[in-house]
C-alpha cells in the first residue's frame, strides 16, 4: 500500500513558491524556460483548433510533449496533457474531445496507453503520484475517470461503459477531530484482467482485483474482488453467475 503524508494540492499551493513554480510544478512537470515555452506555444497553437486542421496540428506537435507516441494517434479538441513528459502512447489510439490526461507526482512513471485504445469524450486519467495502464485496445466511454495514487491497470480489450469511476486511493480519517482534506491519503490500487466488461455507471474501489473476462453489471459498486468470468451485480456487488456455466 502507498501512502502520502505530504497533500499534493497543499505541496503545490506553498506560498513558498512563485507562481510560475506552482504553475510548472502542477501542469508541466518541470521547471525551465524552455519547457514551459514549448508547452505554452503548443497549447497555444492548437488546443482549441476546430476541424481538420486542428487535429492535423496536434497529431504533429503534440508528441513533442509527450514521452513517448506512436503512429495514427488521434486527439481531439480541447484535451488536456499535465506532467505530459510522464505520458505515453501507443498506436492507433484515438482521445477524444475534452479529455483530461494529468500524470502528476513526484517519483512515479505516469500514464501509459496501449495500442488501439479509445478514451471517450470528457473522460479522465488521473494520477496523484501514481500510475495508470491501459492494455492493448481498452475502450473506455465518455465521461469516465480513472483515479491513481499507486497503480491502476486495466488489461487487454477491456470494454468501459459512460459515468465509470476506478477510484484508486482513499484518504486516511484516523483523527476523528481534524478534517479529511488535511489528512493523507493511502492507495492499494486497482488491477482488472483482460476481456471484461463493466456496464454503464460502475464503481470500483480501492484496493480490487478483477480476473479475466468478468462482466459486472451497470451501477455496480464493486468493493472486494472478483474471479475470472464471474457475473457481478449489485451495491455492493455480489457475484451471481460463472460465465462458463452453460445453464439457463
Amino acid at each position: 500500500m502507498k501512502t502520502e503524508s505530504v497533500i499534493i494540492q497543499r505541496e503545490m499551493a506553498s506560498t513558498s513558491k512563485s507562481r510560475l513554480a506552482r504553475y510548472s510544478d502542477l501542469i508541466i512537470g518541470r521547471r525551465g524556460f524552455g519547457p514551459l515555452l514549448k508547452y505554452e506555444l503548443i497549447i497555444l497553437l492548437c488546443s482549441r483548433m476546430p476541424g481538420l486542421l486542428g487535429l492535423f496540428l496536434r497529431a504533429k506537435l503534440y508528441p513533442c510533449l509527450l514521452g513517448k507516441c506512436g503512429r495514427n494517434v488521434v486527439f481531439g479538441a480541447n484535451i488536456v496533457l499535465r506532467h505530459p513528459h510522464k505520458i505515453e502512447i501507443g498506436d492507433n489510439v484515438i482521445i477524444d474531445d475534452n479529455c483530461l490526461l494529468d500524470a502528476k507526482g513526484w517519483d512515479n512513471t505516469g500514464i501509459h496507453i496501449g495500442p488501439g485504445v479509445f478514451l471517450g469524450r470528457n473522460s479522465i486519467l488521473s494520477c496523484k503520484n501514481g500510475d495508470i495502464v491501459l492494455g492493448a485496445r481498452v475502450n473506455i466511454g465518455f465521461n469516465c475517470e480513472v483515479f491513481s495514487g499507486s497503480r491502476v491497470m486495466l488489461g487487454a480489450d477491456t470494454l468501459v461503459a459512460a459515468y465509470c469511476y476506478f477510484i484508486g486511493g482513499d484518504h486516511n480519517p484516523q483523527d476523528v477531530d481534524a478534517s479529511v482534506t488535511q489528512q493523507g491519503t493511502c492507495s492499494r490500487g486497482i488491477e482488472v484482467g483482460e476481456k471484461c466488461w463493466f456496464g454503464a455507471g460502475v464503481k470500483v474501489l480501492d484496493g480490487i482485483t478483477i480476473g479475466n473476462n468478468t462482466i459486472v453489471g451497470a451501477g455496480a459498486v464493486l468493493t472486494r474482488p472478483v474471479p475470472a468470468y464471474a457475473i457481478a451485480v449489485g451495491v455492493p456487488a455480489r457475484v451471481v453467475r460463472d460465465r462458463r456455466d452453460r445453464k439457463p
